[in-house]
């Protein structure tokens, strides 16, 4: 998965990736022997220096037939130079509505990290109180 969520972090920043967290991981369902693994990656949205990755992954039974999501989870990734030192990364334009979901609650979901990692306040998570809280 993460490799998946790198080579994802690293196209869209054109830039060597390190990942930095690796949060909401949820497994829904068993992958057996033999099981036909795919794994989608998508930038969901991008910060500055880092990036929000979504992973999918699903297994299909070749017999009878049935794919089914297995995990998913959000990784998070910050761009480097050629130095070493974090690097701006171009924006993300969400199309679908889809897109535009995840481009939303990504910031929640930053904001959350944040607050977990101690480098934010909860009082200055402003998407996360309007969340909760929208009567503030």
């Amino acid at each position: 998965m993460d490799i998946a969520a790198a080579i994802s972090a690293q196209k869209h920043s054109n830039h060597i990736v390190v990942t930095a967290s690796v949060d909401n991981v949820s497994f829904k369902h068993p992958v057996k022997l033999g099981d036909v693994i795919t794994i989608q990656a998508k930038v969901t949205r991008s910060f500055h220096t880092s990036m929000e990755i979504r992973i999918e992954v699903f297994s299909e039974n070749i017999q009878p037939n049935s794919r089914i999501k297995s995990n998913e989870a959000y990784y998070t990734f910050v761009a480097l130079d050629d130095t070493g030192k974090t690097t701006l990364v171009p924006e993300i334009i969400p199309e679908t509505e889809e897109e535009k979901q995840l481009y939303i609650t990504a910031l929640s979901r930053r904001e959350l990290r944040l607050i977990l990692a101690g480098k934010m306040k909860p009082e200055n998570a402003t998407q996360l109180k309007a969340l909760f809280f929208p009567e503030l």
